[in-house]
Order: C-alpha cells, then sequence, then structure tokens
C-alpha cells in the first residue's frame, strides 16, 4: 500500500517555515495564571522573521496575564482535510511550537506602534475587509506585545518523529509504518 499520501515527514526548512507563518493560521498562545493554571486563546499574530507580534485589545485577559508572568508557549497550525488522493495531493500538516518570555512593547494606548502591525494582521486575516475593520476600530486602544522565540520547534507530514516510536513492541517497525522500507 502507498504512503506517498503521508507527505514530507520531519521539520520544517527556513522558507517553509517563512511562507507558513505568512499564511491566516492562528496562534494558539497559552499564558499562566496567577493560580499557576494555563490560559490559552487562539489570536492574530505577526510574523517579521525574528518575532511574533501580538496586538491585544485593553481589556484582554491574556495581555494582563502576559504582563504578570512573561512566560508563554505558542502553537500555530491550520485546520486540515483529507488529502485529495485523486489529485496525488499530499497532506502537509505544518505546525510551529514555539516558547519564551514576552516583552510588553506598549501598554494600552491609541495611535501606537501597534496600528501598523494591527494593519497588516487584518489585512491577512480579513483580505479587502480588513482596512475598514481596522478603521472602525482604531479609537479603541490596544496593547502591543513581542515574543522572540527562545525554543521553535517544526513539524510535517502525516507520521510520527523517530523519537516517539519503540520498537519490538510486535508490530511493525517505525520504517514499515511509515513507508520507509519496502
Amino acid at each position: 500500500m502507498s504512503q506517498e499520501y503521508r507527505g514530507e515527514l520531519g521539520g520544517l526548512q527556513r522558507e517553509e517555515v517563512e511562507a507558513f507563518l505568512a499564511s491566516d493560521a492562528l496562534a494558539r498562545v497559552a499564558c499562566i495564571k496567577s493560580d499557576g493554571s494555563p490560559y490559552v486563546v487562539p489570536i492574530w499574530y505577526q510574523w517579521d522573521g525574528e518575532a511574533l507580534w501580538f496586538v491585544g485589545r485593553e481589556r484582554s485577559v491574556w495581555c494582563k496575564l502576559m504582563k504578570n508572568d512573561p512566560r508563554i508557549a505558542v502553537v500555530i497550525d491550520k485546520e486540515h482535510g483529507k488529502p485529495d488522493e485523486s489529485s496525488g495531493e499530499m497532506a502537509q500538516i505544518p505546525k510551529v511550537m514555539c516558547s519564551g518570555r514576552a516583552e510588553i512593547v506598549e501598554e494600552p494606548n491609541v495611535g501606537g506602534a501597534w496600528v501598523d502591525i494591527a494593519t497588516k494582521m487584518a489585512v491577512r486575516y480579513l483580505g479587502e475587509n480588513g482596512p475598514s475593520y481596522m478603521e472602525s476600530t482604531l479609537n479603541q486602544p490596544r496593547w502591543l506585545i513581542k515574543l522572540v522565540p527562545e525554543e521553535m520547534k517544526t513539524w510535517k507530514g502525516v507520521g510520527w518523529a523517530k523519537r516517539y516510536w519503540v520498537e519490538d513492541t510486535g508490530g511493525p517497525s517505525f520504517e514499515e509504518a511509515h513507508g520507509l522500507k519496502d
């Protein structure tokens, strides 16, 4: 049975990371609440090649949590469907996972540096409606938060990373299960 549907397994190449982070995927950001429990929220982001930028509304809980404890983790992935076998399409299922310390660049304000970043996000996520969305909300105070990832991992394809595979369990080998062995 062909295993080509799995696509290429492994980490994303640098150019794939850049292209993926320029897409309309949402970031799922995990912050730490004062009781130590996690708080996870899906949000828009902007990637500049070195840092993820987040723009939060003045009353956003996650912004206040980042101010109190800057340790955060981020997962960026996209919803995916089944590969189209008739076209030979392969599953990629890209994902970027990173962590680090959030830097509060601007506390809530109107007209700060956040405007340019938020405008780029609005166009990327909303297309031609982005500018009208921004225009109607420009007087709403927002935070500007930056994350330079201290750790970043990526993955693509349908399969396990070799490090997770336990051999000699009575089933197929890693290579057999992933179509890497004839």
